[in-house]
């Protein structure tokens, strides 16, 4: 079975990371994509898309020190459901993206250059879910957060 998502868009919100009793780092975010179209014989539209993205390890780590709020980039990972009942008794969804890749694709301020971090070379700052190119997913407690 294939379970593989590949978003480009905006950040919403600046990324938050913690730990988990292991003391494997977690950051999350929230994603906008757009999608244009337009319905016979109306004007052009707008829908917004949002998404939850979900980092690990390393990779999370370079996501709470370089992605912020507004900047252009591409996850590629795979989708992940969870349930929960809230405190009113009822059951609660969310989809999320477990991030195996996070590709900077903003300009950065004063430089020709794409994201990444102070030093990358231009053209891009990708980085997986080890902080290089591929690596292992998230650790085995992750089942075991308390959001």
């Amino acid at each position: 079975m294939l379970n593989k998502m590949l978003v480009i868009g905006n950040v919403g919100r600046d990324p938050e990371m913690r730990y988990t009793p292991n003391g494997s780092a977690v950051t999350s975010f929230s994603l906008a994509v757009n999608r244009y179209y337009t319905p016979a014989g109306g004007e052009r539209q707008e829908e917004t898309e949002w998404f939850n993205v979900v980092a690990w390890n390393r990779l999370a780590e370079t996501c709470n020190n370089y992605v912020t709020r507004g900047m252009k980039i591409y996850v590629e990972g795979r989708l992940r459901s969870n349930s929960w009942v809230g405190q009113d008794g009822q059951t609660r969804f969310r989809n999320e993206i477990i991030a195996n890749t996070v590709q900077f694709l903003d300009r950065r301020q004063g430089g020709s250059g794409y994201g990444g971090p102070p030093g990358e070379p231009s053209g891009g700052g990708g980085y997986g879910a080890d902080g290089g190119y591929g690596g292992p997913e998230e650790p085995s407690d992750a089942d075991d957060l308390p959001w």
